[in-house]
């Protein structure tokens, strides 16, 4: 199993929804030539089987019975990332509100972590990756060559969010958006299992008044000594 010290290079970023890591984290893995891993639409992916499939979400045996029967897979298509879940492209559907008001069910359950864990390090095994998400630097790569944990006042961040959404989701308020992200950062925060935290090596980004390039070049910047970019 691949934990962070074999031959491919790891870069980890953590932080919360809002904090722009998923943005800098694909433009980074673009810039570099990596892989992308974005780890937080895996757990979205197998949300959205549970949901369709009927499962009940509170069932983490039933759960894990799911995952261990579903295929979730990354494809680049016209220089974006494609999220498949046994074959079937769900890249938009993962992203509706639905599946982010249920993920915290998938993410919070221990064993559906400990086969998310072992999949991204798969998946990091097979070349040099970015990989972003909210345990990255502490649990699913504690080895990674650089850490970085990016955070943002959450006005800021709620902003952001409420600017990705489409027209046709603007049923949703900005105050429905921050309270969301506040309940958020709560479930991520406390949960028992690999809560969301900095790990002591990472360096700290603090993204509120930074445009996404120029939180790109500080990362480029301390990651100048271990690859070429």
């Amino acid at each position: 199993m691949y934990d962070g010290r074999g031959f491919h290079l790891i870069i980890a970023i953590d932080g919360p929804a809002g904090s722009g890591k998923s943005t800098v984290a694909r433009m980074l893995a673009r810039r570099m030539g990596f892989r992308y891993l974005d780890t937080g639409a895996m757990y979205r992916a197998l949300t959205w089987k549970a949901m369709q499939k009927g499962v009940n979400l509170n069932d983490e045996n039933a759960l894990c019975q799911l995952m261990d029967k579903t295929s979730i897979e990354f494809h680049q298509k016209d220089g974006n990332l494609h999220v498949f879940v046994d074959s079937v492209n769900v890249t938009e559907e993962i992203r509706l509100p639905a599946v982010t008001n249920n993920v915290h069910y998938i993410s919070n359950a221990p064993g559906i972590r400990h086969r998310m864990v072992e999949l991204q390090r798969k998946l990091a095994g097979e070349g040099n990756t970015v990989a972003e998400g909210r345990d990255m630097g502490t649990v699913v790569f504690p080895h990674a060559e650089r850490k970085f944990f990016l955070d943002a006042e959450i006005e800021v961040r709620a902003r952001r969010r409420y600017g990705e959404f489409k027209p046709s989701d603007h049923g949703l308020s900005y105050a429905n958006v921050i309270q969301d992200m506040e309940i958020r950062d709560r479930r991520d925060t406390t949960r028992n299992n690999s809560p969301l935290t900095k790990s002591n090596d990472a360096i700290y980004i603090d993204t509120t008044d930074l445009t996404i390039e120029e939180v790109l070049n500080l990362i480029l910047k301390e990651i100048r000594f271990i690859v070429k970019t």
